[in-house]
């Protein structure tokens, strides 16, 4: 087995697994295994085959948990932002973007485990967080994070925050497709190596579910920030 479906391998399996585990997080694990072996526009593109195939899956489970307001409010907003991100991502490499999340996240996360006061944004800003999630989604494939504290801001139960990233993440996928493949970065010659790593990318829904189903939600909370203060720092230190 070569080093780039090794790798290939690992970074869908370990993604995916914590994606079904949380809700969001499958690019963020990915992609630094997928960019040792391959250029960021083929490391979205396999990420992009893997969320198309697992979001109609997280949706139809989990329909009955979305906020379905919120949702509607974040996709508005998210078209815009996937398109403007699409063509950032094709005609230049906007590096320092990247490492502004990152800062922002990290930001995010040191402020909500030190205030004891829980801070709510305005429901306006949801939809600058639905751009700018779908920006990112865009350029790097990691608007996760963006979403997450947008769905936290509104949202308390912790079913129903990860049914409602399931179906924010899942419905970008669905707006970046075209754009991917007008672009010209999803091809057909990334099929072939999809095909090989599909009997692992199941197994970690699988082995996902299992382990959520045993997990409580002051644990499942830690483990959000846990995550999102990780991407934070790789967004910041990761060319």
């Amino acid at each position: 087995m070569d080093t780039t479906l090794l790798l290939l391998i690992i970074g869908i399996f370990t993604g995916f697994f914590i994606q079904t585990i949380i809700g969001f997080a499958g690019a963020l694990i990915s992609l630094p295994f997928l960019l040792f072996v391959m250029p960021l526009p083929d490391a979205i593109a396999y990420i992009t085959i893997f969320y198309a195939i697992s979001s109609p899956i997280y949706i139809y489970r989990e329909w009955k948990q979305i906020d379905k307001v919120l949702l509607k409010k974040l996709i508005i907003s998210s078209i815009i932002g996937v398109v403007v991100g699409g063509v950032v991502l094709l005609y230049s490499q906007p590096s320092i973007l990247k490492k502004a999340l990152g800062v922002f996240i990290i930001l995010f996360v040191i402020n909500k485990v030190r205030s004891k006061k829980e801070f709510k944004f305005s429901s306006k800003f949801e939809y600058l967080f639905g751009f700018l999630g779908g920006f990112f989604s865009g350029v790097f494939s990691t608007g996760g994070p963006l979403y997450v504290i947008a769905v936290k801001n509104t949202v308390i139960d912790l079913k129903t925050f990860r049914a409602t990233m399931f179906g924010v993440l899942g419905l970008v996928t669905l707006i970046r497709l075209p754009v991917l493949v007008f672009g010209g970065v999803l091809q057909f010659g990334q099929l072939y190596y999809s095909l090989i790593v599909l009997p692992f990318f199941i197994l970690a829904l699988v082995l996902g579910k299992k382990v959520y189903l045993k997990l409580n939600e002051t644990l499942l909370t830690k483990v959000i920030l846990a995550l999102l203060m990780v991407s934070g720092i790789l967004l910041l230190i990761k060319d």
